[in-house]
């Protein structure tokens, strides 16, 4: 992607933050605007158009999740890349399902935080996909209406779970999808909680769409927060989940026997 002109609001009430980040931005092309406080965003934001906003979740004032809410109010497709430290899972998760587009875990990479944010402008500047589209990304293509999944031009066998699991996900693809919205999506907001329930079904979906189930690309885990589907830049890049876990790392329950997704079909 091309990011000259691309226009950043970088929003962090730390100063050595904004000095740290803004020479390699502007090195890169990007074109960089700043601002230390959430309302402080919300007047630049009014006042100017920017093409992504890179918003601390820690701040005075209103803050950053607050700022969020706002932003979203009268810039619903504005991309939002949250700035977060490691023991934020609370937050992360309620930023993404405020409508944050992603976030980035300090301390980053340039590269890391590069790489989030052209794959954050990339998919609002995409065309728009027809909902009953295929999808294919890699060696996975997906076809909605069919309901049917191919790996290397072989059939993929999935239950009916892991096929809509597997379908939100690629609909999704590069973007990560909470625990919470995943089951909400797939089984209804009375399941928003089971997450173990959801990590069966991973386990086994991991089993038929990845070479190695242990190493996913495809089917990645941002701890504590959700999963992702990789997009085409990510296996081309040969990016793992957010901050570089793409394996389930959390507490894991045993693998439920062959067969049982279909018995806990709901």
């Amino acid at each position: 992607m091309n990011q000259q002109g691309i226009r950043i609001l970088m929003v962090d009430d730390e100063p050595a933050i904004r000095r740290a980040l803004r020479p390699p931005l502007v090195e890169l092309g990007f074109q960089v605007a700043e601002a230390s406080r959430g309302e402080e965003a919300l007047q630049a934001l009014r006042a100017s158009a920017h093409d992504i906003v890179l918003l601390d979740i820690n701040m005075p004032g209103i803050g950053g999740i607050e700022t969020l809410r706002r932003i979203r109010a009268f810039a619903p497709r504005l991309p939002v890349l949250m700035l977060t430290v490691r023991d934020e899972e609370e937050d992360k998760v309620e930023a993404l399902e405020l409508g944050a587009d992603d976030y980035v875990t300090k301390p980053f990479s340039t590269r890391e935080l590069m790489a989030r944010i052209r794959a954050a402008v990339r998919r609002l500047r995409a065309p728009a996909r027809a909902e009953d589209a295929p999808i294919e990304i890699g060696e996975i293509r997906l076809d909605p209406v069919k309901r049917m999944v191919i790996k290397s031009g072989e059939p993929v066998r999935l239950t009916r779970k892991e096929f809509d699991i597997l379908h939100c996900l690629m609909t999704r693809a590069g973007r990560v999808v909470t625990y919470a919205k995943l089951l909400t999506a797939v089984w209804g907001a009375d399941c928003r909680e089971e997450v173990e329930y959801l990590r069966t079904f991973v386990r086994q979906l991991r089993k038929k769409i990845e070479d190695d189930p242990s190493n996913p690309v495809y089917l990645l885990t941002d701890v504590y927060v959700g999963y992702r589907f990789a997009d085409a830049q990510m296996l081309k890049e040969g990016s793992g989940a957010s901050n570089g876990e793409s394996g389930e790392s959390e507490p894991e329950q045993e693998d439920a026997p062959e067969g049982t997704p279909d018995s806990l079909d709901m």
